[in-house]
């Protein structure tokens, strides 16, 4: 039966939005859920931050990380500091300079401020040191080998330390940073407008006056207005949709490899929503796991394009757990776990996305598991709504996306480390987070992979994780834009784009 379940979009009234000037209109697959980078825990949020908020380091094409607002970088001997010059003569969009206290007031605030998620990603941050106005040093409690690819993520996003204070929370509605862009509206679920802020450090490679970021869950209509010229780029194109981008001649289809992957997170551990079959049962979870046909999720869905994977790492990359490959479906045993759990057919609410691609693997894992005796309601919510859910632990299981990181600890103990800052099932186990401490304190990378290889011979066979498949990224632009340059994270960079009149 899951083999020949599609999806028919319904969709016909297409979102048209009016070019203001020179506008690059961008078709997000969803709104954020905040503007402010230390409250931020959607990939959506990063997308949109890429438009104001430039970070201390960046990565390039090839994952590898470069300057922004610091220009280089050093570590000490002995691990326990790092050194960050600055670039010179940068101000925030409210004209407050940036400068090494404007970066010891993020880091700080970054760490201690109640509502920031950024607190786990900077623990062993134990001072910041103003050494000169465009020098800052950071001393940290233990080597800390992922604390560069925080940095060139939402921790190293700068934003102005006078309107933090002014704003406090409220900043999560009007971002004020040192980016390209500089904030003009947000109309929940309509549109998020962006200026070009003519005082940027690199203001010579922004070439287009304004960005708006429009949300649109359906692929269909996403991929609807692009052809009809009402946006110069959709995100997102569904891998089934591919050939319609490349058989028009005024679009022009962009993709990369990505470090982003999809995994069914389940509640172990948080509220009332834990105590549930699955949640209470690691035999289930198994039985869960092994109903579930990867390869066929990629191919039905996404015409085999995809990656299926059962890990954080990608098969075939340097930290990927050989010890654990991606299991086969074997229904007969997944029948079996759930006959020895005694539980008859068991009730499971799987949370998806309103993304039409979600809720096509959504109907499939509904379909395959209901094979091995679970009966899965699936509940459609806004990715906003849904996210709220996950955070205050009111779920059982839902499907959500990473987009990846450039250093392994950012999608292993993010995810599974106690104090991980998307654990929100509260997964738990003190002997792991041993495991990954010993991993973050090292950079060598030949230890790292045993260690990391020694963790994943604990969370994978709890699986309060299941890892489904890694992603690929594809753009559709129109031909009018040039410069565009895919990059793995799945993030638009705006320098050297230009729109042909």
């Amino acid at each position: 039966m899951w083999r020949s379940l599609r999806w028919v979009a319904l969709a016909t009234v297409f979102h048209l939005t009016p070019a203001v000037g020179d506008t690059l209109r961008i078709g997000l697959f969803a709104d954020p859920a905040t503007l402010d980078p230390a409250q931020s825990a959607s990939f959506v949020d990063r997308e949109v931050f890429s438009a104001p908020c430039d970070k201390l380091l960046d990565l390039d094409a090839k994952l590898q990380y470069v300057p922004q607002l610091a220009t280089e970088w050093s570590w000490s001997p002995d691990a326990l500091s790092l050194t960050l010059k600055l670039r010179p003569n940068v101000v925030f969009h409210d004209g407050e300079p940036f400068n090494a206290e404007a970066v010891k007031f993020n880091i700080e605030r970054d760490k201690t401020a109640s509502y920031s998620r950024r607190k786990s990603e900077l623990k062993p941050i134990k001072d910041v040191v103003v050494v000169d106005p465009l020098t800052v040093r950071l001393d940290l409690s233990e080597p800390y080998a992922p604390l560069l690819a925080q940095l060139a993520d939402r921790a190293g996003m700068m934003v102005s330390p006078k309107a933090a204070r002014e704003l406090g929370e409220k900043l999560a509605t009007r971002p004020v940073c040192a980016g390209p862009y500089k904030f003009v509206e947000w109309v929940p679920q309509d549109r998020l407008v962006f200026e070009k802020f003519d005082k940027y450090w690199n203001a010579a490679a922004i070439h287009i006056d304004r960005v708006s970021f429009l949300p649109v869950p359906d692929d269909t209509v996403r991929l609807a207005n692009l052809r009809s010229g009402s946006f110069e780029i959709s995100e997102r194109v569904s891998p089934t949709d591919l050939s319609i981008v490349r058989s028009d001649s005024r679009l022009q289809l962009f993709e990369s490899v990505s470090v982003g992957y999809r995994v069914l997170s389940i509640n172990t551990n948080k509220g009332e929503a834990a105590k549930t079959p699955l949640g209470s049962s690691q035999k289930l979870r198994e039985a869960f796991d092994l109903s579930l046909d990867r390869e066929a999720i990629n191919q039905v869905v996404f015409d085999g394009l995809f990656i299926p994977s059962n890990q954080p790492e990608a098969p075939g990359t340097t930290y990927y757990a050989k010890d654990f490959p991606v299991p086969k479906r074997d229904l007969a045993k997944a029948k079996a776990l759930v006959a020895e759990a005694g539980k008859g057919r068991v009730p499971v609410t799987l949370m998806v996305s309103t993304d039409p691609v979600d809720g096509r693997v959504g109907q499939i894992i509904q379909a395959m598991a209901g094979e091995a005796g679970f009966d899965v309601k699936l509940m459609t919510i806004e990715s906003a709504t849904l996210l709220s859910h996950i955070k205050a632990g009111t779920y059982e299981m839902a499907l959500l996306i990473w987009s990846g990181r450039a250093d392994p600890d950012a999608n292993i103990s993010i995810w599974a480390a106690c104090d991980g800052f998307v654990n929100w099932g509260k997964y738990c186990d003190p002997k792991l987070d041993e495991v990954l401490h010993a991993a973050r304190s090292t950079t060598d990378t030949a230890k790292r992979v045993k260690l990391y290889a020694d963790a994943a011979a604990i969370y994978l066979p709890a699986r309060p994780y299941l890892f489904l498949y890694h992603l690929k990224w594809f753009w559709g632009t129109t031909k009018k834009l040039s410069g565009f340059v895919p990059h793995p994270d799945g993030i638009i960079r705006f320098t050297g784009l230009k729109l042909a009149k």
